[in-house]
């Protein structure tokens, strides 16, 4: 499993994350991805999601629940480029409890790179395409 992505973050659960049924709320595991995806693109690949002439927007996002994870338990995160094109990335996330190491979601979010200004597709090109396909599964 560990061997399936190149990169992985580990991120506490909080208080707050479990709903009235006594485990982590679904969108918790969405916005884990999305932070884990952004986090890397802004520490390793150098992106400025603030001052960059492209930006990144969400065109598609899934995620297949395994198992139940509750706080206080981490979740090791692991993220994969499924496919890396011009303007656009397949980003692919597994979730996996801190606790035993089972899997307890695999999603995906799609992003297309655009133009800050224009919102029309652009090229994925310099250091981000660069770090890009590093993550990229054989």
């Amino acid at each position: 499993m560990t061997s399936d992505y190149a990169h992985w973050e580990t991120v506490p659960t909080r208080w707050k994350d479990n709903d009235v049924y006594g485990h982590v709320n679904n969108v918790v595991h969405y916005s884990l991805m999305d932070t884990v995806i952004n986090e890397w693109m802004i520490r390793t690949a150098g992106f400025d999601p603030l001052t960059s002439d492209s930006i990144a927007l969400c065109v598609e996002s899934h995620c297949e629940y395994k198992a139940e994870v509750s706080f206080p338990d981490a979740i090791r995160v692991g993220l994969r480029i499924g496919r890396l094109g011009r303007s656009s990335v397949r980003w692919e996330i597994g979730l996996v409890r801190g606790s035993d190491g089972v899997l307890i979601a695999e999603g995906h979010f799609v992003h297309v790179f655009v133009g800050r200004d224009t919102r029309r597709p652009v090229q994925i090109a310099g250091p981000v395409r660069t770090a890009m396909e590093k993550l990229e599964t054989p």
